[in-house]
């Protein structure tokens, strides 16, 4: 009982911080979302394509979180976006308050989407809000059609799905139907994109998706 009372004080305490950040995005006008996947699904990938394509349509800045190592916020700099890079040093997820400091770097009055990078996981990050507006979700087809129904906490908590890698189909044993049908059984109200980062395939539908959000400032 004394580990179920802990969790729920640290969860507590996440909360209170994580409103305070949506409190700060409210007054700044800033579009977040909280970028989410299991290590290895083109998360990083889509992230630099993404920003490629609509950081001449509005101001964009990232901060990135990882286990070690700042080389997710080196690849996100080549394309002239503000970066911050959180290390965890083997946290499994990121924390309103480490979003709160990492949001003293940035101007956020000049941001009109912030993306948040979260560690590579798809557990611990369904349950910490960061304050953002929403969760996206990337799982790529390598990965196999019943990987919503493994993390179903996830997806729920989730507002979009994108489908990555759509281009490895013919090579892999997973049906994109299938998996999307699995997501939608969980959330019905999920938002699905299929994408490749390779061929650009459905690219411009999610990004023309994420300026329309982001010019509603959240």
């Amino acid at each position: 009982m004394s580990i179920i009372t802990i969790e729920r004080k640290v969860l507590e305490k996440n909360d209170e911080l994580a409103r305070k950040n949506r409190e700060l995005f409210a007054r700044q006008k800033n579009f977040v979302i909280n970028l989410v996947s299991s290590p290895g699904s083109g998360k990083t990938s889509l992230l630099e394509a993404t920003l490629a394509k609509v950081k001449q349509r509005a101001s964009v800045a990232v901060i990135e979180g990882d286990v070690q190592t700042d080389l997710d916020a080196q690849r996100v700099a080549k394309l002239d976006v503000p970066v911050v890079q959180i290390v965890t040093n083997g946290g499994c997820h990121l924390e309103a308050k480490l979003v709160h400091d990492a949001l003293q770097s940035l101007d956020l009055s000049a941001v009109d989407l912030l993306v948040i990078e979260n560690v590579g996981n798809l557990v611990c990050p369904a349950n910490y809000d960061l304050g953002e507006a929403l969760k996206v979700v990337v799982l790529s087809v390598t990965e196999g059609d019943d990987k919503p129904l493994k993390y179903p906490t996830m997806f729920r908590n989730a507002s979009v799905v994108i489908v990555n890698k759509v281009d490895l189909l013919p090579y892999v044993n997973s049906n994109v139907e299938t998996l999307k049908q699995n997501a939608l059984s969980i959330n019905p109200n999920l938002t699905v994109f299929e994408v490749s980062c390779r061929t650009g395939q459905g690219l411009d539908a999610w990004c023309d998706w994420l300026i329309e959000h982001s010019a509603r400032k959240g």
